[in-house]
């Protein structure tokens, strides 16, 4: 060895290493699965890079991984003549883990709940599941198109630190060897590892080879032989099916197999929620399978977030996370796209700009589009779907407005009728639910179901029976902007004014609004004249029953929780400007209008105006003056009384 080091872990990777070591994962067998995944990888990326540099395979094309085990050393070993790796890439990816949301996801886990975590995989370390079965890992590599003399040595008991050093290595690829725990002798067991592949790798289209019907007498020969790998000891025999899944017929393909295809593509254990298998021929030549997955991805709000469609040009992997064929609020789906029109050489910024992924894309998205509404007839699942991807999904107004019909469609709110914060309701439910003479979509946009469920805005419309929307996700206000209309039936945010109202219902709500307004007049422009241009105008209302005043914007306003949301992404806070609705049937209101002194009166007007903000808003500039001019204003009335 030459060039050897101890280098330490990074302090994320020493954190996950103790998790794994000192936990009883549930779940062992998937270091397995794990490691044989990344060979496999490693086998596509070599394939790519060999497009363009043959020369790479070092005469030897036929790619495969070996799996072979030693009862008397507790060894299991996986050999792979994949892309292989140079030091610093050894360092970096099995030293260091460079991914945003590391403490988040590591905070996640702990050594008590680690046993039942499902995200080793989906984090991209499943490397070190290794150390979920061994008390040392011994890897050596060497990166294909370098000299022999070029090869890794890395070893380590995941405590804390791992030895580095250059070797001679003939073979490129990547050779790793665990040498297991007490305990877990069920990993020496050749059935054991037959049942393990057959479980979770018999759709990989590398052939997985496992050394079987070993001669000892051999097999200790070459153990005292330094190339030992070339002399024969046993049979190398294939254990999966080495050929693509996707590339099957679909009625050849059992339900099993398609789900541990799944687990492959995603490196999660659970099922997915449903998917789609297709072969398409005509103007295009391609095949997809596309995956819908029961639980959120990890990550899925990073901003390096890799998308889970892996693009297969001709049987190639060209690569890992091709976002061009997934609109954001897709980007959830897992699967594969397997083209025969796109060239094997294609950049990605060819590919960004190629009539043919544009094609792909808009066909892929209509195609997942059909997979949730298909899914959405079974409701429990489509609870289950919109919990985790609900908020995912209401970016799709904004963003594909060719398919928001379909989108609307799919889109689930919770509502005054269903007295429950679960957002379960579709549009169609509530057309379905319209009274006779309503002819718009109510909705209230609130930072909280408590708050939207209260909210005085609603109150006349409950009243009457009317269905209301009740809005709390943050990104509700900007959805919001691009969803006007759905089934020729207008959305109409109640907390708007001029809400013509009266149609509705048969009741009057005022009998002579004429001389009400007339006689309120002189309150009405007192009240203007105190607060000026701080609101945009004073009115009064008939929609509140148990509130005495609320603020409204105009119909082409900016909403209270659009400018939140422009708040929250940094910007200036924008002004709005409120109108001041007043309710002349409210106590309070009547007590302020018969208020003389004007220091007294304008008191009033400032505590009604601040209620209605902090109703409309949530929170006051001042609240300590809103609450001091209540205490004074209560004081007044009770020495007065």
């Amino acid at each position: 060895m030459k060039e050897k080091e101890t280098r330490g872990f990074q302090s994320e990777v020493k954190q996950l290493l103790n998790l794994m070591i000192n936990s009883l994962y549930s779940n062992k067998e998937i270091f397995l699965r794990e490691l044989i995944s990344n060979a496999s990888d490693a086998a596509d990326k070599l394939r790519f890079r060999a497009l363009e540099q043959p020369d790479l395979y070092e005469g030897n094309g036929e790619l495969r991984v070996r799996i072979l085990f030693d009862k008397d050393k507790r060894t299991i070993t996986l050999i792979d003549n994949g892309i292989g790796m140079q030091r610093n890439e050894v360092i970096d990816n099995l030293g260091t883990i460079a991914k945003s949301g590391t403490k988040a996801f590591l905070n996640s886990m702990s050594t008590d709940n680690v046993k039942d975590n499902q995200l080793i995989g989906q984090f991209g370390v499943g490397f070190y599941s290794a150390f979920i079965v061994a008390e040392k890992v011994i890897v050596s590599t060497r990166a294909a198109g370098t000299t022999y003399d070029q090869g890794v040595y890395w070893e380590s008991t995941g405590e804390g630190d791992y030895t580095i050093a250059s070797i001679n290595r003939p073979e490129r690829g990547t050779e790793i060897t665990l040498y297991l725990r007490k305990g877990e002798e069920e990993f020496l067991n050749e059935l054991r590892i037959k049942n393990i592949i057959s479980k979770y790798s018999d759709h990989i289209s590398l052939p997985i080879e496992m050394l079987t019907n070993i001669n000892q007498d051999t097999k200790n020969k070459a153990d005292n032989n330094e190339d030992k790998k070339d002399v024969v000891i046993g049979n190398w025999e294939t254990i999966n099916q080495a050929n693509a899944l996707w590339t099957r017929n679909k009625s050849d393909i059992s339900n099993e197999e398609y789900k541990n295809f799944y687990r492959h593509i995603s490196h999660n254990v659970n099922e997915p929620l449903i998917w789609s298998h297709n072969r398409i021929e005509g103007k295009q030549d391609y095949t997809c399978l596309l995956y819908i997955p029961a639980d959120a991805p990890w990550g899925i709000w990073n901003r390096d977030y890799k998308y889970g469609l892996k693009l297969y040009v001709k049987r190639v992997l060209i690569m890992d996370d091709a976002e061009y064929f997934l609109p954001n609020y897709l980007r959830f789906i897992k699967g594969i796209i397997d083209s025969n029109d796109l060239p094997l050489n294609i950049s990605r910024e060819i590919l960004q700009n190629s009539r043919i992924t544009q094609s792909l894309k808009s066909a892929i998205i209509k195609r997942i589009l059909s997979m949730i509404e298909k899914l959405a007839k079974n409701k429990e699942k489509y609870n289950s779907f919109w919990k985790n991807f609900g908020i995912v999904i209401k970016e799709g107004p904004a963003e594909d407005p060719s398919n928001i019909s379909i989108i609307a469609k799919l889109l689930r709110f919770a509502s005054t009728y269903c007295n429950s914060d679960q957002q379960t309701v579709s549009l169609d439910e509530y057309i379905s639910r319209m009274l006779e003479k309503q002819d718009k979509i109510y909705y209230i946009s609130a930072d909280s179901y408590a708050a939207a469920k209260s909210s005085p805005h609603i109150e006349l419309l409950q009243k009457k029976g009317i269905e209301v929307l009740l809005l709390f996700d943050r990104i509700d206000g900007w959805m919001m902007n691009y969803l006007t209309e759905f089934n020729g039936k207008l959305f109409q945010l109640v907390s708007k004014a001029d809400l013509n109202l009266d149609n509705i219902s048969q009741e009057n709500v005022a009998e002579n609004k004429e001389i009400e307004k007339k006689a309120w007049e002189p309150f009405i422009n007192r009240v203007q004249s105190y607060l000026g241009n701080r609101i945009k105008e004073v009115r009064l209302t008939n929609r509140l029953t148990d509130t005495p005043a609320i603020v409204t914007i105009e119909s082409n306003d900016m909403t209270t929780q659009m400018a939140k949301l422009i708040v929250a992404a940094g910007h200036m806070k924008p002004e709005i400007k409120y109108i001041f609705e007043i309710n002349p049937e409210h106590k309070l209101v009547k007590l302020a209008a018969n208020i003389n002194d004007n220091k007294i009166f304008n008191e009033w007007v400032e505590l009604l105006f601040d209620q209605a903000l902090f109703i409309e808003c949530g929170t006051l500039e001042d609240p300590n003056k809103f609450v001091r001019r209540i205490n004074n204003l209560l004081t007044n009335i009770t020495t007065t009384t």
